[in-house]
């Protein structure tokens, strides 16, 4: 009998302390909210509404019409008509669309002929989901059968397969892991880089110098910049070594799209690190901002069938960019510049978050 009042003691102890961390308690609610949330509202598998463009050299009832069908199906938004496939192919590499659609000017004879296919989709293939959704689309092309006067097999829509033919899933993932590693690493090691100063007692010297609050935290960022770069080289190394991953793109925007994502990581560590008062919470804070990059990055998912709230917050993480720049860059030999939208949005977080933490740490001892 005594043993268990000891035990509720220690219990009673430990909910008490529980509920004053209210970072803790606000982990115990969130992370359920927060995984429910994203699991069945913004993850969502049945993609619709990719990005895409359109080549109609034919401009007939003909061509209208599939137009007209796979609008319907919601399965694609064509944002841009241009003139030319060799257009379409700049926006794919650039990744601008995930598809683009090739209407030839013989469109309506290919499709009464019947002996070889009227039109081409042309699939960002890094990713196997769009790949497959590109391939779906040609069910829509079934309607077309009836007009057509020869008994031959051959479908309406070719599936045409950009950067990735051997459709192998590693191809999508290394790249991407190159940014989600780098998360898990910078942002953790710099969320708890203050924090642990403060706890072993070192930041009362640190008081005690003539080192400004600004270059305390350059002081903290460098050495995690190469270790960082160290990360990406071993990634993308054993990516092509393992799994035959090429490196179509400019080895140096590689080199500058880390540099960046790493800088901005390592800003959000410091943030995280002064606003927490210990490690476990600057940890905790670190996987508040972990699993949402994960989930909404475009990373598992595709970014353009996550509905528009998903979407909008996914902008304002740093992983996000990333993924676009690394794999732009390394798979379908894009340069950093034509992916200047990202790398502005990458430096717009990473000032706000260095600004951020220099204001707020403050060189005294709570």
């Amino acid at each position: 009998m005594k043993s268990l009042l000891r035990i509720f003691a220690i219990m009673r102890k430990e909910l008490l302390q529980l509920s004053r961390d209210r970072l803790t308690f606000g982990m115990i609610v969130g992370i359920p909210l927060i995984q429910l949330t994203l699991f069945g509202y913004a993850i969502n598998t049945d993609v619709r509404n990719l990005r895409a463009a359109l080549v109609d050299q034919a401009d007939t009832h003909l061509s209208r019409q599939l137009i007209a069908d796979i609008n319907a199906s919601q399965v694609l938004v064509f944002r841009d008509r241009v003139d030319s496939p060799l257009q379409l192919e700049t926006l794919l590499d650039s990744g601008q669309i995930a598809i683009g659609l090739y209407i030839p000017p013989d469109f309506d004879r290919r499709v009464i002929e019947g002996d070889r296919q009227a039109a081409q989709l042309m699939v960002d293939g890094t990713d196997p989901i769009i790949l497959g959704v590109g391939q779906r689309l040609t069910s829509i092309a079934m309607g077309f059968d009836t007009q057509r006067r020869s008994a031959s097999p051959a479908g309406l829509l070719e599936v045409r397969n950009y950067y990735n033919p051997e459709r192998r899933s590693a191809v999508n993932i290394v790249p991407g892991l190159v940014g989600v590693i780098l998360t898990m690493t910078m942002v953790l090691f710099t969320a708890v880089a203050i924090v642990r100063e403060r706890e072993r007692g070192n930041l009362e010297l640190l008081i005690n110098t003539p080192v400004r609050t600004t270059e305390l935290m350059l002081g903290k960022i460098a050495p995690y910049v190469i270790i960082g770069l160290i990360q990406v080289v071993i990634i993308l190394g054993l990516g092509w070594l393992l799994f035959q991953v090429p490196l179509r793109g400019d080895r140096l925007d590689v080199l500058w799209a880390s540099l960046l994502f790493i800088a901005t990581n390592l800003s959000l560590g410091l943030f995280i690190s002064t606003s927490a008062t210990t490690q476990f919470q600057a940890m905790q804070m670190t996987f508040f901002i972990f699993l949402p990059s994960i989930l909404l990055s475009g990373f598992m998912f595709p970014f353009d069938g996550m509905p528009e709230i998903a979407r909008n917050i996914a902008e304002l993480l740093p992983l996000t960019h990333f993924n676009r720049l690394i794999r732009g860059i390394v798979l379908r030999g894009a340069d950093i510049q034509s992916m200047s939208r990202d790398v502005l949005a990458l430096l717009a977080i990473m000032t706000v978050m260095l600004t951020l933490a220099i204001r707020r740490f403050s060189k005294r001892l709570d």
